[in-house]
Order: structure tokens, then sequence, then C-alpha cells
């Protein structure tokens, strides 16, 4: 098993990393640092086999923490998280042994003990650092549609119908999906013959792309359709699809599963690509999301956590800022912590936007619960 810290100075995503780092068999948690300088100090005894290092941070980046730590853990294997693909090159610099791109999904961190394991011979054996670093394939499909190799270079397109292709197998991996449906989808009205010739064309140059850049998946032939197989590269739309809770079970969900949930989300699917069969699976996915923000606020709320709760709604509210559940819940929030006046201000902001985007009034049930609030603020003002 490897000891493991984490160095990342926002406490929701060091939170989140405890939570997906731990889910690893082979993985033991010894410290999580949200300071650099507290971890600087701490890592000389530690002694870790593996440290996540956050690269952007206040105080002691995490390059420069990275060198320290060279100094003075030199089995230390030290793994860059970071939003920003440019601080790759930096990374191997520093001797980094891999990277990671955030959201940090379970897929990565298998993929960094499987590396360890295998270097090392045998499981839980302390692995050696490579002379070189091998990086996997990036896809993003939450907030935007995005695909870079494991150089790090954005995979470009033969044709839009390669790009499209791809993109509606990632939707629906691992089945087999019919070539009738694939011809409806791309070419509607062309003619069934072309139409036919034209997609085997396209899954051909699909194949060739995903095996020049290295991307680990490949669509295979099935009986009459084809199917895309996702073999060592995970993706944010696979893991929030896979990890979501059944009906009726967002309740009886833990806690640390939908925030790790809650965090893959980063807006709608496939950013602003205009696929008409996205539409369905976009709300579907919407509708999921906004689910868990709603529950783990309700969760908050009842623990009396009113911060955790507020920013929970308020990063769901960015991307839907008219849903009547959302607001009314935040403003739930601030009455239940005394905060009269942001019940004013945020159902004032509430009532301009939706009158300006829905060109209506704001319902008299949203109206009358609004009072309600602001009558139990006014109650926990006199109260404290």
């Amino acid at each position: 098993m490897f000891s493991v810290v984490i160095v990342e100075d926002e406490k929701p995503i060091l939170e989140l990393m405890k939570v997906v780092v731990g889910r690893n068999p082979h993985c033991r948690i010894i410290g999580a640092f949200n300071n650099p300088l507290e971890a600087l100090e701490k890592l000389p005894e530690l002694q870790p086999d593996i440290a996540f290092l956050d690269v952007e941070m206040p105080k002691l980046s995490g390059l420069e923490l990275a060198q320290r730590l060279n100094e003075c853990c030199e089995g230390t294997r030290i793994v860059f998280t970071t939003a920003y693909k440019e601080y790759a090159l930096e990374a191997f610099r520093v001797f980094a042994f891999d990277y990671i791109l955030k959201p940090v999904m379970t897929s990565a961190i298998d993929r960094i003990t499987t590396r360890l394991l295998k270097e090392a011979g045998r499981a839980g054996t302390e692995a050696a650092p490579p002379a070189e670093s091998v990086p996997k394939a990036f896809i993003r499909c939450l907030g935007s549609f995005e695909v870079r190799s494991p150089q790090n270079e954005l995979v470009r397109w033969p044709t839009k119908k390669t790009e499209e292709l791809y993109a509606y197998l990632l939707c629906w991996p691992n089945q087999d999906i019919s070539k009738w449906k694939l011809v409806d989808l791309l070419w509607p009205e062309m003619s069934e013959e072309r139409a036919t010739h034209n997609l085997h064309n396209t899954v051909y140059r699909l194949k060739k792309l995903m095996k020049e850049q290295d991307i680990g998946m490949d669509v295979v032939k099935t009986g009459d359709g084809y199917l895309l197989k996702a073999l060592d590269t995970g993706y944010d739309l696979l893991e929030f699809l896979q990890g979501m809770p059944g009906p009726g079970k967002m309740e009886q969900t833990e806690p640390e599963r939908l925030e790790s949930l809650f965090a893959l989300y980063r807006g709608t699917l496939l950013g602003h690509k205009d696929y008409m069969w996205k539409v369905q699976l976009e709300e579907s996915c919407g509708k999921q999301y906004r689910a868990i923000g709603c529950s783990l606020a309700k969760r908050y709320l009842a623990e009396g956590d009113w911060d955790r709760a507020e920013q929970r709604l308020l990063t769901c509210l960015s991307y839907y800022p008219l849903e009547e559940e959302l607001n009314l819940l935040l403003m739930e929030v601030y009455a239940a912590s005394g905060k009269r006046e942001r019940v004013t201000r945020h159902y004032s902001l509430f009532e301009t936007q939706y009158r300006r985007e829905m060109g209506m009034e704001v319902p008299g049930e949203i109206s009358r619960k609004v009072k309600m609030y602001m009558e139990l603020s006014k109650i926990i003002d006199k109260r404290q």
C-alpha cells in the first residue's frame, strides 16, 4: 500500500481529493494540508510514497514545493493536480511522476497506482521513480467538448462528422448502437447507400485518429452496428453517469460520493455543440446535478453548516439561475442562519431576473415562502 500526502489550498477540493484518493485500495492517506508551508514542514517526517500537489497555491506554489520536496524526500513520487494543461511541461522539469487535470477522478488515481504497481513488480512494493512519465489522454464532455492527446495536444478532427460521431459514442459508451441509428443521426437527408458509405469511412477515420493520438479507446464492429470501448481512458461524463445513485437512492447515498459527482459537473453536455441528439441526455444530466446540489445543501442545512450549503447552491445557480427550488433553498439557508438582509437582496435579484427572462411576475407560491423565510429570520434575530 502506498502512503499518500495531499496538498491543496482550496478546502472543498481538498475534501474531495481525500474522498477520491481514499477510494483506491492501494492508497493510505497520511497527511492532507491546505497550507503548503505547513506541508513542507511535515513532509520530511512523513516521507510519503506519493504526494499530490496543487500547482497554483499562495505563499508557495506546487512547483516550488516539488523542488523542496525532491531535496528532503527522494523516494516520493510527485503528482501534480491542476486545472491548467499548460503546466504539464513544467511539471516534468521538476521530475514529477505524473500530472492530473482537475476535476480529479477515480480513474486517474487508479492509473497512477497501476503504474506504480507494475513498476514495483508486485502489489504494495514501493516503486522506483521512473525516468520518464507517461500521461494519458484527457477528455472533457461536461461544460465543453475537449479531447487532448497524452502529449497535451488538442486533437484536430479530420471532419466535423468524425467529431460528432465520437461525441455521440462518448455519450453512450460500451453500448451497441445500430448503424442505421447513426446514419439517421449524421446524414438524415442522404440516400441509404451513400450514408452507409459515409459512416464506414467516418468510423475508419475515427479509429485511425484514436490509434495515432493514443486515446486509449476503440470502436468495434458489432453484428449490425458499432460500440465504443473505453479501454484505459476515463472521462468526466462516464464517471458522472456510472456514479449516479439509482431512483430513490439519493438521500441514502453517502455525501462524499455526492460531492465527487457534484465536482465533475462543469456545465452543459458538450458545451456549445448544437447537436440535437444531445438534448435529452443534457437535460437528464442537468436534472441529476441539481438534485445532487439540493441534496447536499439540505444535508448541510440540517447540520447547521450554512457556508457549505450556500456554496453548493450558488455553484448550482451559476448554471441554472432561474431554478426555483435552488433559489428558495438558498433563501431558506439565509433565513436559518439569521441573514435577513441576504434573503431580501437575493429575492430582489431573482425577481428582477425572473421578470426579464420569463416576462412574468414571480409565482405567488414563491413570494409566500419568501415572506415565511423573512419571518423566520426575524425570529432568529430576536433570539440572538
